[in-house]
């Protein structure tokens, strides 16, 4: 690929402005993987993903108003009176030590394999306080030929944004402007395999019209797979919950026009994530499972996990350690780790297709449409919903997450109305180029503004933060 982008653009990020070449990079439906695993002699598999963020918060000085916007792993190494900032040292290696792990059990003869999403605050982040190190290192994983089938990064929302509770249209920029940045820093070729997406807080909307915009986007976005949560999804059929969590689903979602659309759907199931990854139960899972049948061909099943992969005593202290001696003794045997585009590229070329996956919706979605009937429009749908949430106080469609008690709506009416005041505004009047300063410094705000930490700690700082990051960017979407 012989084109490139520029890491930043008038000190910001690279977050918009090069749309036609990112359609084009992302909607190879060429094959990915060079799987060296033998998948004919494995019963079952596990695949574990480290998820990976720090927000962007106004804090480089103390006047909020005017505070510069730097990464919040910066602030703790800053001020080491706050809570947690004892750890930032920690964080930071985190953040880079898969690049020595990989290569370390490479030499050993030992078949690795991780899959990384890093939100975009944090890659803006690490580079804004000198960590080009940590960059390089992640680098080396996505471009390297030998690390390559080992390393699979997953697409997310580039601010951290929460899909149920984040407009449609804003949800969709940061899937592009992740695209954008990550293209810019580890160039359009490890892009290019980029397939699987990530969602932020494993948030899955479950309103008919936003799940339809999600899945779409994904979609048009390139993505090929993406990970839900168990608790968020139920069958298409009945309603029941899955019944085969290690076997990929097809994710359908439908609006109130009668449009559909789908995607791969890997099951996430349920439990204490970070704990669960950090101790490797995925491969104590995978040893206890065997090979299943779809649509009459044998396939392995395929244990799938992800967690904080800097949160937490036992994935800070302990992971490590469990990782090396896991990936030393499951190689080459019948439970090997594998990643999970590699997986689905082997059932695709034994013939297990698409449509031979359970088809499930996200959850109370077959409530929904059971009381919808043949009936279309949205004032349909509205009636339908409103007549199940009376019926049930449990019902909502305020969508699904990794935990089954958050909502990511009510109790933060101090943040979420500012929310919707910016990007309203950036909706109706930052009609400028996104090439312009203007437009990318506005969307830069927005996106940040989005970020689901600022409704996650609840009041005080945290909250003030997203405000004032709401602030400016009306600021300068009116000075534009």
């Amino acid at each position: 690929m012989p084109h490139s982008l520029l890491e930043t653009i008038d000190n910001l990020p690279n977050i918009c402005g090069s749309e036609p070449l990112i359609a084009t990079t992302t909607s190879n439906p060429a094959p990915v993987s060079s799987s060296s695993i033998n998948f004919a002699h494995a019963t079952a598999g596990f695949a574990i993903a480290l998820h990976m963020h720090q927000p962007l918060i106004p804090a480089g000085s103390g006047d909020l108003a005017t505070a510069p916007i730097i990464s919040n792993l910066r602030h703790m190494f800053e001020h080491p009176e706050i809570p947690d900032a004892h750890n930032a040292a920690v964080f930071r290696w985190c953040y880079q030590r898969m690049g020595a792990l990989i290569p370390q059990l490479l030499n050993e003869g030992a078949q690795p394999r991780i899959m990384l999403d890093y939100s975009g605050c944090l890659f803006h982040g690490l580079r804004e306080m000198g960590a080009g190190d940590v960059l390089d290192s992640l680098k080396h994983l996505a471009t390297d030929p030998a690390c390559q089938p080992c390393v699979e990064f997953l697409g997310t929302a580039w601010g951290h944004a929460v899909a149920p509770s984040t407009p449609p249209l804003d949800f969709r920029r940061h899937v592009r402007a992740w695209q954008h940045h990550f293209g810019a820093l580890f160039g359009l070729e490890p892009l290019s395999r980029v397939r699987g997406f990530s969602p932020p807080e494993m948030a899955l909307p479950n309103h008919p019209e936003d799940a339809y915009a999600f899945v779409k986007t994904l979609r048009e976005c390139g993505y090929q797979w993406v990970m839900v949560q168990e608790h968020s999804v139920e069958s298409a059929a009945n309603g029941a919950p899955i019944r085969q969590p290690h076997i990929p689903h097809r994710l359908v979602a439908r609006n109130s026009s009668g449009q559909s659309a789908e995607i791969i759907a890997i099951v996430k199931t349920q439990g204490s994530d970070t704990k669960l990854v950090a101790q490797m139960q995925p491969l104590s899972e995978a040893r206890t499972l065997s090979r299943t049948e779809l649509d009459g061909i044998s396939i392995p099943q395929l244990v799938t996990q992800i967690g904080d992969g800097e949160n937490g005593g036992v994935m800070m202290n302990e992971f490590p350690a469990a990782f090396l001696q896991a990936m030393r003794s499951a190689s080459n045997t019948p439970t090997p780790p594998m990643n999970i585009t590699e997986y689905l590229e082997h059932l695709s070329s034994i013939g297990v297709k698409q449509q031979d996956f359970p088809a499930i919706v996200p959850i109370f979605q077959h409530r929904i449409w059971s009381r919808m009937g043949e009936r279309t429009g949205s004032d349909h749908l509205s009636a339908a919903i409103e007549e199940l949430r009376k019926e049930d106080s449990r019902f909502h469609v305020e969508g699904g997450s990794w935990t089954g008690d958050r909502s990511w709506v009510r109790g933060y009416e101090s943040v979420m109305s500012p929310m919707q005041s910016a990007s309203q505004s950036f909706a109706q009047k930052m009609d400028a180029s996104p090439n312009s300063l203007n437009y990318r410094s506005a969307l830069f705000h927005l996106l940040n503004s989005q970020t689901s930490c600022f409704r996650y700690w609840g009041q005080g700082a945290w909250t003030d933060y997203g405000k004032e990051l709401c602030r400016r960017t009306i600021a300068i979407i009116e000075n534009a």
